[in-house]
């Protein structure tokens, strides 16, 4: 999952409600396409929890996010069942995980995307916007009961409008969860802590104290090595520390933080903040309680070092602690243990810091032109946003790969396992089944959500859960000029200041130098891009409260 920049504004009832709220005085309404001509194989009535099925045959292909630990099969469970249960047949465009988001932009910047786009992150889809290459979907949300009634329901406005551009519409639909959730943290080898006599760390400060304590111990190792810094370096580790002094780094870094101090917003790279955020982790990397090589590694490295127990520290989530650790450590490493800590807290105190909308799913702009585009949309609303089709996707099939008691409450069939939920069992629920499929179950009610956790996760939950939400930031959408303007300093600010920023991590750049990286920075158009996007926030506040 990754943080997202946040936006408030009050949406419209109803999609040319919404549209309106992106005009200016003198623009004229934009308005959906007329697709009374486009019904083929749609159902005349389809509600909210209501079964989909389309009233003939239709197939609809979707570019696929091929993931290493299940990878595809065309004799999934999941695909026959769907087709059973919708009429509709899914062809998959199966590009690696390891090349998604370049392969996506290719062929959506191209005009040769399949109709259904998954797996895209805020603000991904805002590249495609200006050119078209794919649908303002916020037009098309009366053919979608669940998505509107969800929406409606959880007070998701807030959130929701996080996406609009400046047209007021969106061109994402996300992934929907109940409540905050937080999954990303890191996971820590407990029976180290038990030899040292050491607490689980709270703070980042109580993670220094316990790598120090590591390495006096263990002088010749690393005590923390780290994962997940390919293609973003840092990327997990980057954004845990960010968040702890109030700013945005590694996965979720963006230009624009709100500064609620000043009234505006601050470009994120140049904050005092994250600066806090590179000392702390240059003084880890000085110290050699971090792995120099956490920020580039590969995954597969940086596990290696974990399991066979050269590292003690690294970052996890529930399905990482399972599938990634916990079987191989405990094998490889005579009385291991391993638990995934509460995410640490630093100066900004104990919040949780995750957003409640997910990846989600961009739609081409041929799927206008195809005569099915209704029973699409309502095929899309079904499985992604109804509570039959989150549970299907979840789950899978009743009786097969799970039972549920008269409560509601789920068990895995005895011979599956999932999530380390049945150890030693021949089935698999994703690689067997293709469910849990991170392309198409994500979202859904807190209840779903918990539904796989074991007791130490809804443990690691409850902590979490008692922490306050971090404030939604004020929206600040680009006009198409802006837009086109500031692409043209994104790439090169971002490539800048990830480059420096693993120079100060690592020492290849003296911390005295901050302020003449922050005039380096300057010089390539940061006070320029912050007008840009401090003008943007003005005029959504001017016209829409």
């Amino acid at each position: 999952m990754r943080e997202l920049s946040r936006r408030q504004a009050i949406i419209g009832l109803g999609a040319f409600t919404l549209v309106l709220a992106g005009c200016g005085e003198d623009e004229a309404p934009k308005k959906a396409a007329d697709v009374s001509a486009n019904k083929a194989g749609a159902m005349a009535s389809y509600g909210v929890n209501q079964q989909f099925k389309a009233t003939e045959p239709v197939s609809f292909d979707v570019l696929y996010n091929n993931h290493p630990f299940y990878p595809l099969k065309n004799d999934w469970l999941f695909w026959q069942e769907l087709t059973k249960r919708t009429n509709v047949t899914l062809k998959p465009v199966a590009v690696p995980l390891s090349d998604y988001e370049k392969k996506r932009g290719l062929v959506v910047g191209a005009g040769q995307a399949p109709l259904i786009i998954p797996k895209t992150y805020h603000p991904q889809e805002e590249a495609f916007v200006a050119s078209g290459a794919i649908l303002p979907v916020s037009d098309y949300m009366d053919l979608m009961p669940n998505f509107k009634d969800m929406v409606a329901k959880w007070r998701m406005e807030p959130e929701l409008d996080t996406l609009r551009q400046s047209d007021g519409r969106f061109y994402l639909l996300p992934g929907i969860h109940e409540e905050i959730w937080v999954d990303y943290t890191l996971a820590i080898r407990t029976d180290i802590l038990e030899k040292l006599n050491l607490e689980v760390p709270k703070t980042w400060d109580d993670l220094y104290t316990v790598l120090k304590a590591m390495k006096a111990e263990y002088p010749d190792l690393y005590p923390m090595t780290d994962r997940w810094g390919v293609p973003t370096p840092g990327g997990n580790l980057l954004k845990l520390v960010a968040q702890a002094y109030g700013t945005k780094g590694g996965w979720e870094y963006q230009h624009a933080t709100w500064d609620s101090a000043a009234g505006k917003f601050a470009y994120t790279g140049a904050m005092p903040q994250y600066k806090q955020m590179i000392e702390y982790l240059r003084k880890l990397v000085d110290e050699k309680l971090l792995d120099p090589e956490s920020f580039t590694q590969q995954d597969e490295q940086a596990k290696q070092k974990f399991n066979s127990g050269k590292s003690f520290v690294i970052s996890t989530n529930a399905q990482s602690l399972i599938n990634d650790y916990r079987e191989t450590l405990t094998k490889t490493v005579e009385g291991a243990k391993i638990a995934k800590i509460p995410v640490p807290m630093g100066p900004v105190g104990d919040y949780k810091i995750a957003p409640r909308l997910e990846n989600g799913v961009m739609i081409s702009k041929k799927a206008l032109e195809n005569k099915n585009f209704v029973a699409m949309m309502q095929f899309i609303d079904w499985l992604f946003y109804s509570e039959q089709g989150e549970e299907f996707a979840k789950w899978g099939v009743e009786g097969t790969t799970f039972t549920k008691d008269a409560s509601g409450n789920y068990k895995l069939a005895k011979d599956v396992d999932f999530v380390g939920l049945n150890p030693g069992v021949p089935k698999h629920l994703q690689k067997d089944f293709g469910f849990s499929n991170g392309v198409f179950a994500y979202g859904g009610t807190t209840k779903l959500l918990n539904s796989t956790f074991s007791e130490e996760e809804l443990e690691f939950q409850k902590v979490m859960n008692a922490r306050k939400p971090w404030p939604v930031e004020p929206p600040h959408p680009f006009n198409d000029e802006e837009r086109e303007q500031a692409s043209l300093w994104e790439t090169p600010l971002k490539d800048f200041v990830t480059q420096n920023t693993l120079k100060f991590i690592l020492g290849e750049r003296d911390l005295s130098e901050w302020d003449a990286y922050v005039k380096e920075l300057e010089g390539k158009n940061t006070s320029s891009y912050m007008n840009l996007v401090n003008t943007a926030y003005e005029r959504f506040k001017k016209e829409h409260g």
